[in-house]
């Protein structure tokens, strides 16, 4: 079956919080033009007509905030894709601060069966801390009652969790928080620090990386023990690295593909961590998918990845990790220490014994 996934940004960069740790802000900061206009029937047109040549299709709308496009581009949106795309299997996936979900949102995500992201960053300090509305105002329990509106409505949801290093120093804070709420999906952040940079007083560092995750792989081994899987993110896919299967997230391919971000006027760029000017591939609107999937500049991004250290390769895990993700490992390791490694060393019996019992 001949599949393509799209990352859209609708609205570009724009949102409706100030999230200290903002990554597409930072990105969108390095492009001469940091947020562009709303996305436009054309390039809605040019993206559904560019589907036809595929059986399955999955677009998967982010921001910024994606949901400032307002209800009424979703419907035609969707409206459109149906009559273009009439031999296909269409997903729709969307990322959200949750801010602007209400009833209306609530019955068109569960008519269209939209997989939710929505973002939620753990008990309320923490959350409060680090995601607040542009006034500088408080968000969680906002997020909260939107989150029990998507439960009301039986709209398929997970939550994203940014693990900053101050969240990543309390592991059972956050897990309990988790079975207190019936949090059954989650998909764990790793904060990175700007572009440029290996560390700043947000980001998630090697060593908390491993301390925090060999303390939640514990709680969360236990509940699995108990008939209580919690699907997180890093485990799931774990599971299916020693099952020798390929992983949902690129990142832990050990190499880039190409993930088709089509920036709000149209603009196609390889990863979401490099939607900035010199990885530009293309445009939607003048170009064909194919041909920017294929382009110098994606082919130099992609080949750029395969380059490992001496390190990840003499490393007994790399047949499982393969280096990971380009941008991330600022977050795993550094020239001393590979908190990833030592994860792996601590749980990778563990996984070896979730893997069969999976399989």
């Amino acid at each position: 079956m001949k599949s393509i996934s799209y990352l859209i940004k609708p609205v570009s960069s724009a949102c409706n919080m100030q999230c200290r740790y903002c990554f597409y802000k930072d990105v969108s900061s390095h492009r001469q033009t940091a947020c562009f206009e709303v996305m436009n029937e054309g390039t809605v047109r040019h993206i559904l007509e560019q589907s036809k040549n595929y059986d399955d299709v999955t677009f998967a709308f982010q921001g910024g905030e994606p949901m400032l496009a307002g209800l009424d581009f979703y419907k035609r949106f969707v409206r459109e894709a149906e009559l273009v795309l009439t031999k296909q299997n269409i997903h729709y996936v969307l990322q959200t601060n949750g801010i602007l979900i209400d009833e209306a949102w609530c019955a068109f995500f569960k008519e269209k069966d939209f997989l939710i992201g929505i973002s939620l960053d753990g008990y309320k300090d923490n959350h409060d801390y680090f995601r607040k509305t542009n006034e500088g105002k408080n968000t969680f329990h906002t997020v909260f009652q939107a989150l029990t509106k998507l439960r009301n409505h039986n709209v398929s949801f997970n939550i994203l969790m940014v693990l900053t290093s101050s969240l990543a120093k309390h592991p059972q804070k956050l897990f309990q928080f988790l079975i207190r709420n019936r949090i059954q999906y989650v998909q764990l952040i790793p904060c990175l620090p700007e572009i440029g940079v290996n560390k700043d007083m947000y980001s998630l560092t090697p060593e908390l990386f491993y301390s925090f995750y060999k303390i939640f792989f514990d709680l969360w081994y236990k509940e699995v023990l108990k008939g209580n899987y919690i699907s997180v993110g890093l485990f799931d896919n774990l599971i299916l690295l020693f099952q020798n299967k390929t992983t949902q997230q690129c990142g832990m391919r050990g190499y880039c593909s190409f993930q088709n971000i089509i920036e709000s006027n149209g603009n196609v760029y390889p990863c979401d961590f490099y939607a900035v000017d010199d990885y530009v591939c293309g445009n939607i609107n003048e170009t064909n998918i194919n041909e920017i999937q294929t382009c110098s500049k994606a082919n130099q991004f992609i080949n750029t990845s395969k380059n490992k250290s001496d390190l990840c390769i003499r490393c007994p895990f790399y047949s499982i990790c393969k280096g990971n993700c380009k941008r991330m490992s600022v977050c795993y390791r550094n020239d001393t220490f590979c908190g990833y490694k030592k994860f792996l060393e601590y749980s990778g019996p563990y996984f070896n014994r979730l893997a069969q019992m999976f399989s």
